[in-house]
């Protein structure tokens, strides 16, 4: 089908949605998409979760949705969504076990796929997803993971300012010692999403089910640290990655802890398989892993612990290293658990020079970015945002889904898109094969 850009011509299918994402791409309308969505899915819990926080967005006092679900729920969901094929674009979110299938089921039936990450979880699983790229070329239809922290502003600015070579210089090669790029990013199983304590399901803490860390929240940092070195470039996996080292650890609940997030007395059978002295449950979520990318060291770290600080939240650091500036995202306390941007100058920089170059960029970035300016920070600068560019994590779903309405419309991803959604996620299940003993 060919798309226009015109009104209500798009047409959603979520398919059994499992994760809180499935319903945020719905937390806003798209003129161009249909109000009503059809839903397939097994009945339980997870598919009333996504229902009653949509009912949410459409009961809410301020900019309320106006969303319509029809709702198929049914051991045959997967059948009865091919045969009446009642839209033209699936929305994937859940249990990452499926996806494989989900995502190629649906490419060869003629669908567009908006998947949320990560879209394959282990090794084997790698070549169905070179393969359902190649048939949706050959079908004429897209598949697009929703890449949310390209969205997030101090992550813009940090590649902003990483192609200004006056203030940032070149990007070092690094090593693995001291690599090039560092991302780490700290997430919590019990916090709040749309106001509300979130229930994950029981699965959720099945890797099997929901994939180790490295192959999970990894897929974000692999993507930014492409999306940022090397913004607009074709990647190729089979000649730029090199996987050097990684390394995998548990985070552990006792069953109150489990028992407040999933709202379960007890642990699913297949859930015993990962107890320790049949009651801590050992949780396989967190990763690193050091690479290389055309040549540039790089580093991801994801940890899981249970619940934040007081005032905390999931919180990411990420830091660039240049020939004349290192650039640094840090989200701590100090930061009041907000994501900031330094650009911190090499040892030995005149100053004064250096800071009229870093004028001189921040004026010319106030051409996209009304209201940016600096301060001097402890070890060089910060960068001062505007809080009307910090819309937070759930807007950064309506920015993505946009986005790819935009490139429907267009009828064609950016070139460099497919080739490094490949390259993201051989990353990731490459690491985490060799993770494994």
């Amino acid at each position: 089908m060919k798309f226009s850009g015109a009104k209500g011509e798009i047409k959603l299918i979520t398919l059994d949605p499992g994760h809180f994402h499935a319903s945020l791409v719905q937390k806003f309308m798209y003129d161009q998409v249909d109000p009503t969505v059809h839903v397939y899915a097994p009945e339980g819990p997870d598919v009333q979760s996504y229902l009653s926080t949509v009912e949410g967005f459409n009961a809410r006092a301020e900019n309320p949705t106006a969303w319509k679900e029809v709702v198929y729920t049914g051991p045959d969901f997967m059948e009865k969504m091919l045969e009446e094929k009642a839209g033209n674009v699936v929305v994937l979110s859940g249990n990452n076990r499926k996806k494989a299938d989900y995502i190629l089921a649906s490419i060869e039936a003629g669908l567009n796929v908006l998947a949320d990450k990560p879209m394959v979880i282990q090794p084997e699983e790698f070549p169905r997803l070179v393969e359902a790229f190649e048939k949706a070329a050959a079908n004429g239809v897209m598949l697009y993971d929703i890449m949310t922290e390209r969205y997030e502003i101090s992550t813009i600015l940090q590649k902003e300012f990483s192609q200004i070579p006056a203030v940032f210089g070149q990007l070092q090669q690094g090593s693995e010692a001291e690599p090039a790029v560092t991302k780490e990013s700290v997430h919590h199983f019990s916090k709040e999403v749309a106001g509300k304590p979130l229930i994950r399901p029981a699965w959720f803490f099945d890797v099997a089910q929901q994939g180790e860390g490295m192959v999970d929240v990894s897929t974000h940092l692999v993507d930014l640290i492409q999306w940022e070195c090397f913004p607009e470039q074709i990647i190729d996996y089979q000649k730029d990655i090199q996987i050097l080292s990684v390394s995998r650890w548990a985070t552990e609940l006792t069953p109150a802890m489990f028992g407040k997030v999933t709202g379960l007395k007890e642990y699913p059978e297949y859930l015993h398989k990962d107890l320790k002295n049949d009651s801590l449950l050992s949780v396989f979520a967190n990763g690193e892993i050091n690479y290389t990318l055309k040549g540039i060291h790089a580093k991801t770290s994801v940890i899981w612990n249970f619940e934040a600080p007081a005032g905390a939240k999931d919180t990411h650091y990420s830091m660039m290293r240049g020939s004349k500036a290192n650039l640094v995202i840090r989200q701590g306390a100090e930061q009041n658990y907000q994501p900031a941007l330094y650009v911190e100058p090499l040892a030995g920089t005149d100053l004064a020079v250096f800071e009229k170059e870093l004028s001189s960029a921040v004026q010319q970035l106030n051409l996209k970015y009304a209201g940016l300016s600096y301060v001097v920070s402890e070890n060089g600068f910060e960068i001062v945002i505007p809080d009307n560019f910090k819309v937070g994590h759930e807007a950064h779903f309506a920015q993505v889904t946009e986005k790819f309405l935009k490139y429907l419309a267009e009828g064609k991803l950016p070139d460099w898109e497919v080739p490094n959604m490949i390259a993201k996620y051989y990353t990731t299940t490459q690491a985490f094969k060799q993770s494994i003993p």
